[in-house]
């Protein structure tokens, strides 16, 4: 067998190895997730806490976005609006769909 042949063969093992090694610690640790996730999001959220999570993620998001165009906060301040409320909502409604 030739060099780069056993280095394939090297490699191959070694992946699969990583993952029957990430398939186990996976298998390992549901029990741990499924315990948290019951504990922390079984109340759930309603419309009114849902918007309020909904409008800082949406301020926070077009920051980034007016920082990242270059044109800093007032440049294109009616895509700005028209993106605010489309965000807004849709934000919004799914945070309370998902939660």
């Amino acid at each position: 067998m030739s060099t780069d042949r056993q280095q394939v063969l090297k490699i191959g093992g070694l992946l699969l190895g990583l993952l029957l090694l990430l398939g186990a610690a996976t298998a390992m640790t549901l029990p741990l997730v499924t315990g948290f996730i019951d504990q922390h999001f079984t109340p759930g959220l309603d419309l009114r806490n849902a918007a309020v999570i909904a409008f800082f993620v949406t301020v926070a998001t077009l920051v980034v976005f007016a920082f990242a165009a270059g044109d800093g906060l007032l440049g294109e301040l009616q895509f700005m609006l028209g993106g605010f409320l489309s965000f807004f909502l849709i934000f919004w409604l799914f945070i309370a769909w998902i939660f």
